[in-house]
């Protein structure tokens, strides 16, 4: 159930919450005593991103946009259209449907400071549409109208709507299913999107944009390892939720993410973009989906795509570690300060 904003019935204090969920908090942050060190680490990492849209500059991609074959623009269009829906949603989600049951403090703090970060990224794709974009009321709006995003999206909105109400309501299960529905939407339901604008950065397209794209995935990348965090936690402090059929729910959960994330991706290339063809795109997805089960302790759905990304150029246009080649500027950029791992998530 929802936790107390403060609470002067708990034991006294000894780390921040006896557990992660269900725990008797206080309501007071005392970082001074963490159970949970790993949150406060990803804060600092978080602030360590910190960036802003109107830094990056898109004078060139309003210009190539105009030039950009139909089945590219049809493409930027639509992968701005789904992830101006996912971060709006994901906006309120993790206020709304998941702090609410979470009793850790510093794992509170995480959130909030996602929910910021989705904002900031309402706000690049604003940027990118007032910037770049022709039709910005169509791009706004095809959420409505567009059959197969209308589908993706209930989907991924019911999926949030069922489970959020019922993990507030005290169903431990949804809970677990809560934090597996984030890492779908944070690991796999964004990733042909980022694909879609980098692989036009390949071809020396919308340079821009790609950049705008890098930094959020970034924070995307935070977030996935703040809610596979939150799954391992609830595992090692309640295994006995964790039964043979709720394991088979959560492999079920990220199986429909995979089948539809390869679905939209092949809508919005329609084997119409160079470098990017379907068997790609599904051996991409498989691989990611792997690479999320992996990251909580389960096997892989699909074995036979290997450890090596498919697309093995994806990972040099999303790196900010250590010192790199900024491939937008030519020269060398030290982002050390703020890095991840992709290859962890």
């Amino acid at each position: 159930m929802k936790k107390k904003l403060f609470n002067y019935n708990c034991p006294m204090h000894k780390g921040s919450t006896s557990s992660i969920i269900n725990g008797c908090t206080e309501g007071i942050i005392n970082l001074n005593k963490l159970s949970y060190k790993w949150a406060y680490n990803l804060w600092e990492m978080m602030l360590a991103n910190t960036w802003f849209p109107k830094e990056v500059d898109l004078t060139e991609d309003a210009r190539q946009y105009r030039n950009l074959l139909p089945s590219e623009k049809r493409m930027y269009d639509k992968v701005l259209s789904q992830l101006i829906f996912m971060d709006s949603i994901q906006t309120n989600n993790s206020v709304d449907n998941v702090n609410p049951w979470i009793t850790a403090p510093e794992v509170n703090m995480c959130l909030v400071r996602q929910a910021f970060e989705e904002a900031l990224h309402s706000q690049s794709y604003a940027v990118m549409v007032d910037s770049i974009s022709m039709n910005t009321d169509e791009i706004y709006e095809m959420w409505r109208s567009d059959t197969q995003l209308k589908g993706k999206n209930e989907f991924i909105g019911n999926v949030y709507e069922t489970y959020g109400q019922k993990a507030i309501d005290g169903d431990d299960e949804a809970k677990i299913y809560m934090a597996v529905a984030n890492q779908c939407l944070e690991g796999i339901y964004f990733y042909s999107g980022f694909a879609g604008i980098y692989v036009l950065a390949r071809a020396g397209k919308m340079l821009g944009s790609a950049q705008m794209i890098r930094f959020i995935q970034r924070d995307e990348i935070t977030h996935l390892q703040l809610f596979a965090n939150i799954y391992k936690e609830i595992q090692k402090e309640n295994p006995e939720l964790f039964t043979d059929k709720v394991i088979q729910n959560v492999r079920d959960m990220f199986y429909q993410a995979y089948e539809l994330e390869r679905d939209w991706g092949y809508y919005i290339t329609n084997e119409e973009i160079l470098g990017f063809s379907n068997k790609l795109i599904d051996d991409f997805i498989k691989y990611l989906t792997n690479k999320r089960l992996h990251a909580i302790g389960l096997e892989p759905l699909f074995p036979e795509v290997g450890n090596k990304n498919p697309l093995s150029w994806f990972d040099s246009f999303g790196s900010f570690n250590e010192q790199k080649t900024n491939f937008f500027e030519a020269n060398v950029t030290n982002y050390s300060k703020g890095s991840l791992d992709f290859d962890d998530f």
